[in-house]
């Protein structure tokens, strides 16, 4: 497939680059130029950064098939233990290694202290060619950058589409639960009578209840000592403060998380806008710069609601990270549990444990490090029942606790240790118990990575495929004309379209799910069954009859 090189040039000009040969455009011919190329051959374009090129291409109504995000590529690949650092190396190296994404306060392309300035895109993808050539896992690292990669496209595409959404809906629902709408800087009046409540069952007239030192020093001078203000804390104390304490606290988040200020500043033109960060977290899930579109409450769902005659399309996957470990593990005997939408139920009914519950408990205590208690009561049984499986996490850990770096099944490696004192044995930490704790920990983020890393593969490898089967859905039009990707959540998506193709959008969702199944799993027959709603409301989404 040909490669085209986006470099930005001083002047408002970008350089365009291809097998060796290279021109230059105006950056205000640019989108012209892309749709060009794209009818012509869809070559894959390789830039620095997606976030920093793909919203102005989407806002001239340019809908790009592939690409190479250099900045996504080589953080990963500096990182990956099958690729040689030193082939990554090369005149704007520094420049490359601090590279961060856009952000949404940023002008889309570059400002004239931006560290994407100028740097050469063709020179960085060779180097990056040339470091994955070199890997013995070469094949798979050519998928992860591909995944990675298209993951950066379709989240431009969500936060330039948005999710539907209904301000009068959420605004009702606000009044409804705290009032009408504040000044700024006060409270809502609702609010401020439970702020008023706590204050008078707590003798406490001056009370900030947003201020965690001064809550608790209240709550101790009426014979509550608690450590913190957490609602699990607060649950367990006997006093007239706890329930409408436990509402402030509630309502108070609400209205910070997801006021009016939220709808101002994330919703315009009916759309939620959130900010995605594809690979923003070290397990290579995404993260969201903005919005809060990752922790999305389930309280204000409600206003999430499809235009007139087009409906939602949300599927998620059941107990992913536990098929993600019958698949890279092989472990056979876990897989063939995994055979139908309930994993934990198969492996009662292969007689590994006696309940569901136990089930859940002994695998996500294998993923997790919960070695005592319930969880650690069935690991003996499960490990003889599931060797491979529960002997690839057991192997993370241990490698952790060595201090090495793992790596997932198609090759993120998880963040170092960092120094430790075995490599300087002349010069021991003053406390090797504090050493041997901080070991210990590390070895269960590495029990975690390589399972959750792989997971997070899997869900690229299931953007990436479904982006494209959405857009052949339609013949015509921008990409939120047709079928599209507005939400997307480790396990979850959800989909806009037109009502009339809910059933062929909830079809090709179903199939990009087992066709990212059958790239990463080729040894094992592994099932990704879904469970899929077509709704109105995202509230509505997991209801029976949806």
């Amino acid at each position: 497939m040909t490669r085209v090189q986006l470099s930005r040039l001083p002047g408002e000009r970008v350089r365009v680059s291809e097998d060796s040969a290279s021109h230059e455009v105006d950056l205000a011919d640019l989108a012209a130029y892309v749709i060009g190329r794209e009818q012509a051959d869809a070559p894959r374009w390789v830039w620095d950064d997606t976030a920093r090129w793909y919203p102005d291409l989407l806002a001239a109504g340019v809908r790009v098939a592939r690409c190479h995000d250099l900045r996504l590529c080589h953080h990963l690949l500096r990182r990956a233990p099958e690729v040689d650092p030193s082939l990554l190396a090369g005149p704007e190296s520094q420049q490359w290694d601090r590279l961060g994404p856009a952000v949404a306060t940023e002008p889309v392309l570059f400002s004239a202290d931006d560290a994407a300035e100028h740097l050469s895109a063709d020179a960085e993808d060779d180097r990056q060619l040339t470091a994955i050539a070199a890997s013995p896992e070469a094949v798979r690292l050519r998928l992860l950058v591909a995944a990675e990669s298209a993951s950066a496209l379709a989240a431009a595409e969500m936060t330039y589409a948005g999710v539907p959404w209904r301000v009068d809906l959420h605004e009702a629902l606000l009044t409804d639960l705290l009032g009408p709408r504040p000044p700024r800087g006060a409270r809502p009046r609702l609010l401020e009578d439970l702020a008023g409540e706590v204050r008078r069952l707590l003798s406490a007239p001056a009370l900030n209840p947003d201020s965690r030192p001064d809550l608790i020093a209240a709550l101790r001078r009426n014979d509550v000592d608690v450590p913190d203000t957490r609602a699990s804390t607060l649950r367990a104390v006997e006093h007239p403060v706890t329930e409408p304490l436990l509402r402030y606290k509630k309502l108070a988040h609400l209205f910070q998380t997801n006021g009016w200020a939220w709808i101002d500043e994330w919703v315009s033109g009916g759309r939620f806008r959130p900010v995605y960060q594809p690979a923003g977290s070290a397990t290579g899930r995404w993260s969201s710069n903005g919005g809060g579109a990752l922790s999305f409450p389930v309280q204000v769902r409600s206003a999430a609601v499809a235009d007139e005659g087009w409906v939602l399309v949300v599927a998620d996957v059941a107990q992913l990270e536990p098929r993600i470990l019958a698949g890279m593990s092989g472990d056979r005997a876990l897989a063939r549990a995994a055979r139908g939408a309930d994993l934990y139920q198969g492996m009662v009914d292969d007689g590994a444990v006696k309940t569901r519950q136990d089930a859940k408990l002994g695998l996500l205590g294998a993923m997790y490090g919960a070695t005592s208690g319930e969880s650690g009561r069935m690991l003996a049984d499960l490990n003889r029942r599931y060797p491979a499986a529960f002997g690839l996490v057991e192997e993370a850990a241990r490698a952790g606790e060595r201090g090495q770096v793992v790596r997932t099944l198609l090759g993120r490696g998880c963040p170092a240790l960092g120094g430790s004192w075995d490599e300087s044995p002349d010069a021991p930490p003053a406390d090797l118990t504090d050493q041997d704790r901080h070991r210990r920990a590390y070895g269960r983020f590495t029990r975690n990575f390589v399972v959750q890393g792989t997971a997070a593969e899997w869900a690229s490898c299931w953007i990436a495929d479904l982006r494209n089967r959405l857009w052949r859905l339609a013949d015509d039009g921008p990409v939120d004309a047709r079928p599209h990707l507005v939400f997307f959540l480790h396990d979850e998506v959800v989909v806009h379209a037109r009502a009339d193709l809910a059933e062929a959008v909830t079809a090709e969702v179903t199939a990009a799910a087992a066709t990212a199944g059958s790239l990463l799993f080729r040894r094992v027959d592994l099932d990704f069954p879904l469970n899929v709603s077509v709704v109105s409301s995202y509230a509505d989404a997991g209801k029976p009859g949806t």
